[in-house]
């Protein structure tokens, strides 16, 4: 059996690490933990810009250290923004806010399938409203192919997406949880296994874009490879304007200005009306929720990210028949069957629908978070292609995100689910997937297994995906708030993410 990359409370694993090949990822978490502990100019760590209330032991607030004991925990597919999400954890920090932080590390780490470009969809389990909603951030669609534009742009949602995420549980100020980030993409990260697979992946027509080749490439003409720094300066001083200004600044202000201009050369052809237009606004609006085992609720992403209605559908198969692939197939067909023709999620759910795949979809990166007080986020997020357009705006140091449905580009299946007890208003599980096709079972299989037949996390994960298919969670079995001691955080040991249960002595 393959050997989990389970992180239990007090412990990390990184996924497929053995003895011997514990050296370079060590000395690579030290580096990035040295990046980390960076802060805005005049500070000595990530989060001394936050408040300066006092916790436990003394430690201000917002500072890691700031809370002891059981913190919650943390999945995602990039090193350095699984450690993000944990410091801000350790710093009092909500789900929300550790979501944020981390979602924000992934678009300077790995650029490939996550961007300020691009965008994507959480689900928020809210432990004091004990209720879920869905937070829709998709990369904007355009309104007709723009003249002159050979690489069409998406209408970028991130940081505004980030934004509206963080307004459901904050509890750290937004600019401050830019502050990791802001400093990795300054003074450099290590390439990850991830991104490196990324960049091997697509590395002839990446370096053919300038910018792309002045931040991928190395001087043999060849693309980074895993542990070489990663500078992003250009795309720091955005990040910068951002922070200061707000995340409107990008729709409505210079920097929209900035981009509209910048798309134009690399193919984009952004313009500032449909910035500042209603493609490019976020909304929060109920999830998508079927019914689980000890009348549990399982949310997943509403329509139009169909990979919630692929999730659905394939839970609900695994409910009478344990068969993964048929599970997969069915939920594939619901979610090609919309794509083909619209129709409600409830009717799609029980209707008769033809055997059919959804073709060739784009990558996507998952990433799963829960705090000691039982709240939890789930998000997954698109450039709606490996690295977008291949095109970094000038002088912004963004990827351009391709736009969803010109040309042969699909929006991915972005998928994601939260199980909660609405009458213990308890935290049960948070599950979040990647993998194109397979992303809907990477999260419907395990939560199925864990809510509907009550297995342990190790064997739901190993028993309940298929490849290329992967997943990111978090597992309270017996919920949270409660038995802390029974929840745990895990990484799809097939991945290179980490996973990182959280407590402080």
């Amino acid at each position: 059996m393959t050997r989990m990359a389970e992180s239990k409370v007090g412990q990390g694993a990184v996924p497929g690490s053995t003895p011997g090949s514990m050296a370079r990822p060590r000395l690579a978490f030290r580096v990035l933990s040295g990046v980390l502990a960076l802060a805005l100019p005049g500070c000595s760590t990530i989060s001394s810009t936050f408040g300066s209330l006092t916790g436990g032991g003394g430690v201000p607030a917002g500072n890691a250290g700031y809370v002891r004991g059981f913190l919650g925990g943390v999945a995602a597919e990039d090193p350095a923004a699984a450690l993000a999400a944990r410091e801000v954890l350790s710093a009092g920090g909500s789900a929300t806010d550790a979501a944020v932080a981390a979602a924000w590390v992934m678009a300077v780490t790995l650029p490939s399938r996550v961007g300020i470009g691009g965008g994507g969809a959480c689900l928020v389990y809210d432990q004091r409203k004990n209720a879920t909603e869905a937070v829709m951030f998709l990369p904007g669609q355009r309104a007709s192919v723009p003249a002159g534009a050979d690489r069409p742009a998406a209408v970028p949602m991130f940081a505004r997406g980030l934004f509206a995420l963080h307004t459901r549980l904050p509890v750290r100020p937004f600019e401050e949880l830019m502050a990791p980030a802001e400093q990795l993409a300054r003074f450099g990260a290590p390439v990850s296994r991830g991104l490196a697979e990324d960049l091997a992946a697509v590395a002839a027509p990446l370096l053919a874009d300038p910018g792309a080749r002045a931040v991928f490439g190395r001087p043999d003409g060849r693309v980074k490879g895993a542990g070489e720094p990663l500078m992003q300066p250009l795309l720091a001083t955005t990040l910068t304007q951002l922070r200061l200004s707000g995340v409107g600044d990008l729709h409505q202000g210079l920097l929209a200005r900035r981009l509209e201009e910048a798309s134009r050369p690399v193919g984009g052809n952004l313009t500032v009306d449909e910035l500042r237009g209603p493609r490019a606004l976020p909304t929060v609006v109920p999830p998508l929720v079927v019914q689980g085992r000890n009348r549990d609720q399982v949310a997943f992403l509403p329509l139009p990210a169909d990979g919630g209605l692929a999730g659905a559908a394939t839970y609900l198969a695994l409910k009478s028949d344990p068969s993964l692939e048929a599970a997969a197939a069915r939920g594939q067909a619901v979610a090609a069957t919309w794509r083909r023709q619209g129709g409600e999620a409830d009717t799609l759910l029980t209707a008769n629908v033809p055997a059919a795949g959804t073709g060739p979809l784009p990558a996507s990166a998952g990433l799963a978070v829960f705090d000691r007080n039982g709240n939890a986020v789930a998000c997954a997020f698109t450039m709606n292609n490996l690295f977008g357009t291949g095109r970094i705006a000038p002088g912004m140091g963004m990827l351009l995100a391709s736009a969803p449905g010109i040309g042969a580009v699909q929006p991915p299946l972005l998928s994601a689910g939260i199980a909660w007890s609405p009458n213990l208003a308890a935290f049960h599980m948070v599950a979040a997937g990647s993998g194109q096709h397979a992303a809907p079972l990477a999260v419907a299989g395990p939560l199925a297994r864990v809510v509907e037949g009550g297995a342990a996390p190790q064997a739901a994960v190993a028993s309940g995906r298929l490849p290329p298919g992967r997943g990111q969670y978090g597992i309270c079995t017996g919920y949270l708030p409660g038995a802390e001691n029974l929840c745990v955080a895990v990484t799809d040991p097939d991945g290179h993410g980490v996973a990182l249960g959280a407590t402080d002595q």
